[in-house]
């Protein structure tokens, strides 16, 4: 996986995360809103363990203090936009 910052400031975060293969990102606890588009590929979403299979054009979001994972389910690309900076991604 690779990450690039498309967009930084205070109040917000643009970040294309771009998969090579397939992969799994452990639970995390979101601590902000997130909203992704997938440019290309199929991902599987998981909130609070409701699953949501999303392709190319579609869009998940997420609302914050909500656990959340994200599997790659093929090679693709997607953009998350999150609406607090989180410096761990900057």
């Amino acid at each position: 996986m690779t990450q690039q910052v498309v967009a930084n400031s205070a109040e917000l975060l643009v970040v294309e995360f771009r998969f090579s293969r397939r992969r799994r990102r452990r639970a995390l606890l979101l601590r902000h809103s997130t909203s992704a588009y997938v440019q290309s590929g199929r991902f599987a979403f998981t909130v609070n363990r409701e699953t949501l299979e999303i392709g190319r054009g579609d869009n998940f979001r997420a609302t914050r203090l909500r656990e959340h994972d994200f599997k790659a389910q093929e090679k693709g690309t997607f953009i998350d936009t999150l609406t607090l900076r989180r410096d761990d991604a900057v």
